[in-house]
């Protein structure tokens, strides 16, 4: 499965973000789905994932209440809306999936990233 992030920007601190993965190749309702970010000098770290089916969902502490993850099967579609973003979010967001029930760190697939970076 190809995957591939996009809606990423600059956007000041407290303002939203809405990224989108595009999957190509495979249904990605055979996936658990998710988020992954690096920032600069840092690991990759988890992000927020979702079931197969769309009922369960997992953020990070980090972004919970702030992040909401979902998905669109029949669109082949994951999207990760961003609100009270803060600068420490800023980081290279990649979309993953994984035949696991869930995305970790290290997915099965993870796809080119897209840029978020907030300002102060």
């Amino acid at each position: 499965v190809q995957l591939q992030a996009s809606g990423g920007g600059l956007v000041q601190a407290g303002g939203s973000l809405r990224l989108s993965c595009a999957a190509s190749g495979r249904s990605l309702s055979a996936f658990a789905m998710g988020w992954l970010r690096q920032a600069p000098g840092k690991e990759r770290e988890f992000v927020a994932g979702i079931s197969f089916s769309g009922n369960t969902t997992f953020l990070s502490p980090s972004v919970k209440g702030r992040f909401t993850i979902s998905r669109d099967n029949a669109k082949n579609m994951v999207y990760l809306q961003m609100n009270g973003l803060k600068p420490e979010d800023t980081a290279v967001y990649y979309c993953a999936a994984d035949r696991g029930i869930i995305v970790t760190s290290a997915p099965d697939y993870w796809g080119q990233g897209t840029q978020v970076t907030v300002s102060s």
